[in-house]
């Protein structure tokens, strides 16, 4: 839960968790070799008071080559402290690059809206609006 850096390669893996290839256990030692390699990596929370929230987002359209459905990914921050991040593999299969980013925003301000919820109930403050960053004009 606090390894962004191998959030993508696990997805990927438990996607053949019930049957693995042997190219699959080929990729999960890999894994586990750069975890063993880099033993300091993790989230590091900044020392800087900060109460603004800023949350990026993307997909990947049609990354999956066995159902073609793209893949979402966002991260939020407070300051500069990453406080929430996910990649999922969207429900429906996208038929434009721009609905698939589209939902990723979507998705993006659906986490916004309950983060900033738990800051209030925990009693700080945030700086509204929060800013949503998207690379697809389209989606805009």
């Amino acid at each position: 839960m606090t390894r962004p850096d191998i959030c993508y390669a696990v997805h990927v893996l438990n996607q053949f968790m019930h049957c693995p290839k042997i190219s699959h256990m080929d990729a999960l030692v890999r894994v586990v070799k750069y975890i063993k390699g880099a033993p300091g990596q993790g989230l590091l929370m900044s020392s800087n008071q900060s109460t603004k929230l800023t949350a990026f987002c993307d997909a990947d359209r049609a990354s999956c080559p066995v159902s073609r459905r793209s893949v979402t990914g966002y991260v939020i921050k407070l300051g500069h402290s990453l406080v929430s991040w996910k990649l999922k593999k969207q429900c429906t299969v996208s038929r434009s690059s721009a609905e698939a980013e589209y939902r990723s925003m979507a998705a993006g301000v659906s986490k916004i809206m309950r983060q900033t919820g738990l800051c209030r109930e925990l009693g700080a403050e945030v700086d509204l609006p929060v800013d949503l960053n998207c690379d697809s004009k389209a989606a805009i």
